[in-house]
């Protein structure tokens, strides 16, 4: 008898073991909760809102790494840009259509339309969704699908995060404008600059660090081409970062970094009139034929450590080389 108990008691610790393990999506009616071996990671929302976000993200300390303004209203946090949700993807001119900025009858709006697929998996779990850009008006000028992958390789935490942009209501033009991208709006703690204050000619330094891949640091990385750029700093008194990857695939590989000191992270191929100072302001349009559609690629590593402790470099080719497959079998 106290051989059966030992062993169903082992059975069930080994079962426990296994729940735990892998990556579990969960579709809430509004948004889809991602876990990875068993602790919470983040929040998709997709419902009801201006465009569809991760909020908020967890690193691999246990600490929240996004801004929770204005999802959340938290002591000390400044209220500075509210459209800056999370992490997300979104463009401020898509034939003219504003989906990055939420400004009352101005702007438009990513619309979810269905999940095309949601699998949890024992190592990776994958998210693929339709959307549609809509104007102020209602008007559909084209669509997207995404495609999210979710990755167990504790302590790390990784995700990937493609996007198929498709001309499905006529030719559709991509703006020049900075403001636009893939990109993600980090802790407080975590700025290169502090907050401006009132009366300020300048805000106070901070404590956190940007680097890409070209040795470029801190304000200077704004504008600046690189093939990834990390951005590190304090959460709760240790040191986390994160850094994105373009995908050497990605038209106009490498890309241009939007990256701010006050939080800001987003990869741009489209600013160019404002990171190359051409007076051309349609210097960066990018346009998809009727019919057509352009693929970009990103990967998000969220690490301990500055760049060189994460070995960024590395975990880019890795990238690079673990993708190279899928890439040919497209072809």
């Amino acid at each position: 008898m106290k051989t059966l108990l030992l062993l169903c008691s082992v059975l069930a610790f080994s079962a426990t073991g296994r729940a735990a393990q892998g990556v579990k999506l969960t579709d809430a009616d509004g948004f889809v909760r991602v876990e990875i071996s068993g602790k919470f990671f983040t929040d998709y929302h997709y419902a009801n809102v201006p465009r569809p976000f991760l909020y908020p993200v967890i690193g691999p300390t246990g600490a929240g790494m996004t801004r929770n303004f204005p999802m959340k209203d938290v002591e000390g946090e400044s209220h500075d840009h509210p459209h800056h949700r999370g992490l997300s993807w979104s463009h401020m001119r898509v034939n003219e259509v504003d989906t990055w900025g939420e400004v009352t009858n101005k702007s438009g709006k990513i619309v979810h339309q269905k999940f095309l697929e949601l699998t949890s998996g024992a190592k990776v779990g994958v998210l693929r969704e339709e959307n549609q850009f809509v104007s102020v008006a209602g008007k559909v000028v084209g669509s997207e699908t995404r495609t999210l992958r979710f990755y167990d390789r504790a302590p790390e935490r990784v995700m990937d995060f493609d996007i198929v942009l498709r001309a499905t209501h006529g030719e559709l033009v991509l703006g020049d404008q900075k403001d636009g991208g893939m990109g993600i709006r980090l802790a407080e703690s975590m700025r290169v600059a502090g907050e401006k204050k009132k009366g300020e000619k300048k805000a106070a330094p901070g404590v956190g660090h940007i680097v890409n891949s070209e040795g470029v640091r801190d304000a200077e990385a704004w504008g600046k081409r690189a093939k990834w750029c990390d951005y590190f700093g304090p959460v709760e008194g240790k040191t986390v970062g994160v850094a994105i990857f373009d995908h050497p695939s990605n038209p106009r590989h490498p890309t241009w970094w939007h990256v701010r000191t006050y939080g800001l992270f987003t990869a741009n191929p489209f600013g160019i009139s404002s990171f190359e100072k051409n007076p051309d302001k349609n210097a960066g349009n990018f346009t998809i034929p009727a019919g057509q559609s352009a693929t970009f690629r990103y990967r998000f590593y969220f690490h301990e450590g500055d760049e060189q402790s994460a070995k960024v470099e590395e975990r880019y080719g890795a990238y690079v080389k673990e993708s190279e497959p899928a890439a040919k079998a497209k072809r």
